[in-house]
């Protein structure tokens, strides 16, 4: 997986690279679902969420620029695979899931497996956690149509934030906030989930 789909589209920082290889997938997806686990392609999780393709985690983390101390804030904990690969490169990562059941499942599973560092919140994404704020990097792992000001507020100077931002077209984007104002990089094309409040319903299914 790391080697086809990954190193050879152009993801290149080592500590990623390793942290990919060694993070076990197959364990953030149904049981029905595991002999597919590290193909490059989203799954479903349920609730009408998925799992990122391992490519798009790897390049996201990679456009984090972790060092290993950092406070990383998480929107869409989903199954908590992302969560699991931040894991082991930053200090602290908190993260927030709006599905209660997928955020409760992903509190328990990654507790089990040993990720000590990672705190899970049922909640709304588009708050943030000014509890733990500010943050060093900000990972938002589903689409809002505009980027929510309060991650943006949260976010350290200098800190970096990775989103995917529009409603049928997607970008992924790059933003790093200075003293005198947000620098912004486009960097591919992406799908993901919408991105929701708690009042909004849930969509069905993924693309």
């Amino acid at each position: 997986m790391v080697t086809r789909q990954i190193y050879s589209r152009g993801v290149r920082d080592s500590l990623v690279l390793r942290t990919m290889k060694a993070t076990p997938r197959h364990l953030f997806i149904p049981e029905y679902l595991k002999r597919s686990a590290y193909s490059d392609r989203p799954l479903p999780i349920g609730e009408g969420q998925t799992i990122s393709q391992p490519y798009i985690v790897a390049l996201m983390t990679e456009l984090l620029h972790l060092a290993g101390d950092e406070k990383v804030l998480e929107i869409g904990t989903g199954s908590g695979y992302q969560a699991a690969v931040l894991s082991p490169l930053a200090k602290e990562i908190y993260t927030i899931e709006i599905v209660r059941s997928l955020a409760e499942g992903a509190g328990e599973l990654l507790k089990t497996l040993g990720y000590d560092n990672v705190t899970v919140k049922w909640g709304d994404g588009y708050e943030g956690w000014v509890e733990h704020a500010p943050f060093d990097c900000v990972i938002v792992t589903a689409a809002p149509v505009q980027v929510p000001k309060a991650l943006i507020e949260q976010l350290k100077i200098g800190g970096r934030m990775v989103i995917p931002v529009g409603s049928f077209y997607q970008e992924l984007k790059l933003f790093i906030k200075e003293k005198d104002g947000i620098e912004e990089e486009s960097i591919i094309p992406v799908r993901f989930v919408p991105m929701v409040h708690p009042t909004q319903s849930i969509p069905s299914s993924s693309p």
